[in-house]
């Protein structure tokens, strides 16, 4: 059980920007990832959709023997990560915007996010909200588009400059002088937000802690694995083709792609 791989899935490519820490925190696991493209994005969804693909997602991964899962979407982690904990006594390690670390590291006491509707709307982010932002004030922006243009890996466009500007300047505006980057997709634009934004601006995502939790996990669970690890295996429920010429820029590595069976 210990060699069995990680599952992890997202609406789309941007869980492999947390897949890409998981492989650096935890070299000898192997890792399985679904990419649920043809049903992008989840942000604007119904809550009981995205349980819906969630848990068949789950499922699929659980029946390719997954020891433990990540939900690599924020907005999935809001609708449906509790559903899912209900359903499977494996480890399960969800995202959540990082309004801790920003309240923390914010001098001027503005904050801002970056987010899917989705997940701005979910009670799980209200309850965040009342738990850690103290007396900060967190600006919030929806930025559709965003997660399709990167989708596409459309990281440096002309129109993906014009909607970052769009998008942060009521941000900046208010003061801001922290980012919280919530949703998976935002780490693959961060040298794009970096180039409109001031450079007193702090960028903040959970790639990494989400990956120290599930490394904790494991070991507290006496999971982990030996090694060596298998090459990653991807699905996606969209075009294969269409992550697999993705992956080089955004896994940093070639991979082949099967079609999600469902």
């Amino acid at each position: 059980m210990n060699n069995a791989s990680i599952g992890v899935f997202d609406s789309g490519v941007g869980g492999l920007s947390v897949l890409r820490e998981i492989r650096q925190a935890l070299p000898d696991e192997s890792l399985l990832y679904v990419a649920d493209s043809g049903h992008v994005p989840y942000g604007e969804k119904s809550p009981e959709q995205i349980r819906e693909r969630s848990r068949a997602i789950a499922r699929f991964l659980v029946g390719q023997g997954a020891k433990a899962l990540v939900v690599a979407c924020n907005t999935a982690t809001a609708a449906a990560v509790a559903d899912l904990r209900e359903l499977y006594a494996l480890p399960i390690i969800g995202m959540e915007p990082a309004v801790k670390p920003a309240a923390q590291a914010t001098r001027s006491g503005v904050v801002g996010v970056l987010a899917t509707t989705g997940t701005l709307q979910s009670a799980r982010f209200a309850a965040l909200l009342d738990r850690f932002a103290g007396s900060v004030t967190v600006i919030t922006q929806p930025c559709p588009g965003l997660v399709e243009y990167i989708e596409q890996g459309e990281l440096e466009s002309a129109r993906m400059r014009t909607l970052l500007q769009r998008y942060t300047e009521p941000l900046l505006i208010a003061g801001c002088d922290t980012l919280i980057l919530g949703c998976t997709h935002y780490p693959f634009i961060r040298p794009m937000l970096q180039s409109v934004l001031p450079p007193d601006v702090t960028l903040i995502d959970t790639g990494a802690a989400v990956a120290r939790q599930l490394q904790q996990r494991l070991i507290g669970s006496a999971m982990t694995a030996a090694g060596p690890a298998q090459a990653c295996r991807f699905w996606s429920s969209g075009d294969p083709q269409a992550l697999r010429r993705v992956l080089p820029v955004l896994w940093n590595a070639q991979g082949e792609v099967e079609l999600l069976p469902f």
